[in-house]
């Protein structure tokens, strides 16, 4: 079968689909002969790590130029956030931009011009071919990913545009974030570089550039939404890309919203929990912690305001002044395509003047089109709905010198729309899901910055909002709005019409407040800062990659922690005289998943044989009853059990079971197991497993997020109500267990140890394996002897081990639980080291006296 991580993924067709003609081969030119940041100059002062800012397009615009080599002439566009967030990197940091030509030149493709745009732009082009670049952008991305990530499942794609899955536009679109892996290969000083990837046609790359460079400084910004789990999980790669993002060091997000769906999706599809930290969140994976920002993005104070003071702006401003002279004027600025909601805008405006007849020959809606991103029947669908509802509009309300919607869909340039936003009273956002749109900030800052325009009157502005755009949250004093429902816009159109002044400044005050110090050159300074600092540890862990193609994942580890073998284990284990070896059962010994949690015949075997050897006592720690574990065990004479965390020990099948005598009330139980059936009852798929000592509820057959919420109020609700009984109230691996206080496994650990230094023959061998929370009382106890009541000797050899790659107070790791068996095996086989006989010597005497 091939592998998703071979060369040319263009090959890795589906099987059911004709298979791809082959590529015309990347051009890739070395670049390293040209002076850049990656090469440093001198070796002093040390140059701060080079940011290296990789995006779908370069930050460029080419213009036909019959007098250059190249046929175009290339110039910066700052109007992108790829350029736009330099401002807020560190002054003398290198930076180097790495993406595909603008389309104008995309057929521009050469060696000379690579050295070129680098030399004069720090921009480093990735050439695709043609056909790839078309499939991985016009077909994977702008309609199969990008209208998934805004909520439109590919149902009806003849109608909307959205294309089902199709495997061979996978392939493409890995195909393409491979090239950008290499191109990246070709500059990337890995363990000083910190490399910024921006959106979604990218996701792949984390994971392309995590297996080449373990050790990378990867941070990846989302710029559109993330859907809710149950969209998201339609997407058959789904753990593909779930994974990807994991191998960044710090993902990026606009809203708290896409946040949790991202979070939801990493608990529904690989069970991975997160943890809230000193305002960071951060999820475990493989010993690496993820971190997740959240953080929307602002815009470029510095070139607004250079567009304001342009000489063209003022008389653009004076036109606009006069041609609405009188006029209400509202203004709407978005991209054409499906989510932006300008045909319900028209249907807003339309029935504001059905219920506001005074408002017809005063309110205006300029709606300003800016050109489609992407190419097909839907973005043309957008065109003909908005032009045919605007011509209905003022077909029925329009008068000779009144148009109450005014469609602009050519080309505007940037000096008229901001004559528009710096006339409009109110700046109307209807999109049905958006990323983020910044116009409502553009809006802000170019009404506050009117007065350089001629306007010196009190700033003022209203914004009416759709709630599904990322800003929503960020600008509280916008009026929000359901755009699906037409009444509900309209009627605050008509609000922001008649609000007055006072509070429309109060509003205009609070919004440019926050716009102006949420600039981007803040979003870029802090998400470059948190980059920095969740790559810290990287270089104080140890790295390995694992798995193939898109599975792959590095695992990080401390550098006392390392896997646990059996060359390293046997030889302490044969010459020692007085062995503890202490087993966990579920998820050590027996698969968490397994269904049929009954011991199996290879698992009874290699038990025995260890506890045949007269210098083994080979316990099993579990927290499952006594009766379920001495049935289960009944095969193994000589092994000991010591059955819920403790609270029942025997040394082997025959000796009576020897209970603790810390706890003998259990009239709590009475009050627990109510409060444990009510919110049974309240969780589909949770039940209580009554053991004699604790009774435990569990919720890993729960809805994952409900699970977990409802074990946080159930921890809660049980601490309050037994508050003054003798009981710990404990949260375990999807349980939540009620146990009486003083037993543990680290208690029961030292109960055993105690009792074994007693008769004399104290451990000079102990191993130790768990898997979950409750093993790691059994850790400590031996792991940490001044925190321990019994004292090990000094020359115990110990092995505490866990099981996965996991923080733990262990100091060794096994994969899983088919490792823990290969261990035992390895012990079993073992023999011990018998001592030599000692030498006798002669000495013979003869005629010394």
């Amino acid at each position: 079968m091939p592998s998703l991580s071979c060369h040319n993924l263009l090959d890795l067709a589906a099987a059911d689909e004709a298979p791809l003609p082959s590529p015309t081969p990347l051009r890739l030119p070395r670049v390293m002969s040209v002076a850049s940041p990656a090469s440093p100059t001198s070796p002093s002062p040390p140059a701060p790590p080079r940011r290296v800012i990789v995006s779908h397009r370069l930050p460029l615009r080419a213009a036909p130029d019959p007098a250059s080599p190249f046929g175009f002439a290339f110039s910066v566009d700052s109007g992108t956030v790829a350029y736009q967030l330099r401002s807020g990197l560190p002054a003398n940091a290198p930076v180097l931009h790495i993406g595909t030509l603008p389309a104008a030149a995309a057929e521009a493709a050469s060696d000379e011009l690579s050295n070129y745009l680098l030399a004069n732009f720090s921009c480093l082009p990735v050439y695709l071919p043609s056909d790839l670049h078309h499939r991985f952008y016009h077909g994977f991305c702008k309609h199969y990913l990008w209208p998934l990530l805004h909520y439109l499942l590919p149902l009806t794609p003849s109608s909307l545009g959205g294309l089902p899955f199709q495997r061979a536009l996978y392939h493409s679109f890995l195909s393409a974030n491979r090239a950008f892996a290499d191109r990246l290969t070709e500059v990337l000083t890995p363990d000083e570089d910190l490399v910024w990837i921006h959106d979604y046609h990218l996701l792949a790359l984390p994971t392309f550039l995590r297996k080449r460079f373990p050790r990378a400084k990867v941070g990846f910004f989302l710029h559109s939404p993330f859907p809710s789990s149950e969209i998201f999980r339609t997407i058959p790669v789904r753990d593909d890309l779930v994974r990807a993002l994991l191998n960044a060091d710090l993902v990026g997000f606009h809203t708290f919203d896409y946040a949790r769906h991202f979070l939801s999706a990493c608990s529904r599809l690989l069970g991975l929990d997160y943890q809230s930290k000193r305002g960071y969140i951060g999820i475990e994976y493989y010993g690496r912690t993820v971190t997740v920002k959240i953080l929307p993005v602002g815009i470029d104070m510095g070139q607004l305001r250079s567009v304001v003071s342009a000489p063209e702006t003022g008389d653009a401003v004076r036109r606009v002044a006069e041609a609405y002279k009188g006029r209400r004027l509202m203004i709407g600025v978005d991209d054409v395509d499906l989510f932006k909601g300008i045909g319900l805008k028209f249907l807003a405006m339309e029935q504001l003047l059905v219920e506001h007849p005074e408002l017809r020959g005063r309110a205006v809606l300029v709606q300003i089109a800016n050109p489609a991103r992407s190419e097909g029947r839907d973005v043309q669908g957008v065109q003909d709905e908005a032009r045919a509802i605007s011509a209905r509009v003022n077909a029925r309300f329009g008068t000779p010198g009144y148009t109450p919607i005014v469609l602009l869909d050519g080309p505007v340039t940037p000096q008229e729309k901001a004559a528009y936003y710096a006339a409009a009273e109110c700046c109307v956002v209807s999109a049905v899901r958006d990323g983020l749109n910044r116009i409502p900030y553009i809006y802000t800052v170019l009404r506050q910055e009117s007065d350089a325009l001629g306007d010196d009157t009190p700033k003022r502005s209203v914004i009416v909002l759709s709630e599904f755009v990322g800003c929503s949250p960020s600008l509280s004093g916008a009026i929000r709005v359901n755009p699906w429902s037409v009444e509900s816009v309209a009627e605050a159109m008509n609000a922001a019409l008649r609000m007055p002044e006072a509070e429309q400044r109060l509003r205009h005050e609070k919004h440019y407040k926050y716009v102006s110090t949420h600039d981007v050159a803040y979003w870029a300074k802090s998400f470059d800062q948190d980059l920095q600092r969740a790559c810290k540890d990287h270089f104080s862990r140890r790295h390995w990659g694992i798995g193939f193609g898109m599975s792959f994942k590095v695992v990080a580890l401390g550098p006392n922690f390392r896997r646990l073998s059996v060359e390293h284990i046997v030889p302490p284990f044969r010459r020692t005289e007085n062995r503890l070896i202490l087993l966990d059962y579920d998820g050590t010994v027996m698969p968490e998943n397994s269904i049929d949690k009954t011991p199996s015949s290879e698992v009874i075997s290699v038990l025995n044989r260890l506890c045949e050897d007269p210098k083994n006592r080979v316990f099993i720690v579990s927290g499952r009853g006594k009766d379920e574990l001495s049935k289960w065990f009944a095969p193994c004479e000589k092994l000991g059990i010591a059955a819920e965390h403790g609270y029942f020990t025997r040394w082997s099948r025959d000796a009576p079971w020897e209970t603790s005598v810390l706890a003998a009330d259990f009239d709590w139980k009475k009050t627990a197991e109510p409060v444990m059936q009510l919110y049974t009852e309240a969780t589909d798929g949770s039940y209580i497993e009554h053991k004699e000592s604790a009774i435990v509820w569990h919720h890993q057959e729960a809805d994952p997020d409900f699970g977990s919420c409802q074990a946080k109020e159930l921890l809660d609700h049980l601490e309050n109500v037994l508050a003054n009984e003798p009981v710990v109230v404990k949260r375990g691996q999807q349980i939540v267990e009620v146990n009486p206080q003083g037993i543990s496994k680290g208690v029961v650990v030292e109960s055993l140890l105690s009792s074994m230094v007693k008769t004399g023959k104290a451990p000079d061998f102990v191993l130790c394996i768990g898997d979950d929370r409750s093993d790691e009382d059994m850790f400590e106890s031996i792991v940490c002897p001044s925190n321990a009541s019994v004292k090990l000797p000094a020359t115990s050899e110990v092995f505490a081990c866990t099981v996965g790659k996991k923080p733990s107070m262990a100091k060794y790791y096994l994969d899983d639980t088919v490792d823990v068996i290969k261990m035992l095996e390895g012990l079993a086989n073992a023999p011990s080291q018998r001592p030599r006989p000692a030498v006798q010597l002669r000495v013979s005497f003869e005629g010394s006296l």
